[in-house]
């Protein structure tokens, strides 16, 4: 097969990924990384001749000879490389920019502080322990949430931009899961809680969920 997924089941970049391509309706192969057996398979010499930083998502496109890291690049990748489904960015510019400003409030300022490199960090350097690393995630989940569930409430229909599923979904939904990984309160945010439900009702949210990856522990 001429795609390959290289990513982690419960990683929210890997998941993004997922969504994207099954929206997309494009045939894949799964390869799965562990982040933590064997030392963390990212760090593998193997992995990292594909992505030199050690982390997941990697995305390869044999047909194009093209390699990608990064959920949001490969997302817009797939957006345009096959533009005949399911567009996750719009065509009008200014709504476009709109959809990819809500996306990277989650991809940029939530979730890389949750991100188990930072939590394995705060726990070996600054010894917090375990529900002390969850804790400093769910905080700053909250701080990005609180200000997510305030600009929906100026846009958002069945999904955060009226109608259509958008990248903003596509980053949001993985978000939500951490959150509720990280034990936040998702009462406090009945918008983004309805649009969860009403995306994970699809078909391409529900196959990339992380409990339906092949590599999702038992």
């Amino acid at each position: 097969m001429s795609l390959k997924l290289y990513g982690y089941w419960r990683s929210t970049a890997s998941y993004r990924v997922r969504i994207a391509l099954n929206l997309k309706g494009v045939a894949y192969e799964y390869i799965p990384v562990h982040l933590v057996n064997n030392g963390g398979e990212q760090h593998q010499d193997a992995y990292k001749q594909l992505n030199p930083n050690g982390l997941v998502p990697t995305f390869v496109d044999d047909q194009e000879d093209v390699i990608l890291n990064q959920s949001m690049a490969i997302i817009e990748y797939l957006d345009e490389r096959f533009d005949g489904k399911g567009r996750l960015l719009p065509a009008h510019a200014t709504e476009r920019a709109r959809v990819r400003a809500l996306a990277q409030d989650i991809a940029c300022d939530i979730q890389p502080l949750g991100n188990l490199r930072v939590l394995n960090a705060l726990k070996e350097n600054y010894k917090l322990t375990q529900p002390e690393a969850f804790a400093w995630a769910a905080n700053w989940i909250q701080k990005g949430f609180d200000g997510i569930e305030k600009r929906l409430a100026t846009q958002a229909g069945k999904y955060c931009f009226d109608f259509d599923v958008t990248l903003a979904d596509v980053c949001l939904i993985p978000q939500v899961y951490n959150a509720m990984r990280f034990g936040v309160d998702m009462s406090r945010y009945p918008l983004i809680s309805k649009i969860a439900k009403n995306c994970n009702e699809l078909e391409a949210f529900i196959a990339a969920h992380p409990d339906n990856q092949p590599d999702a522990d038992s």
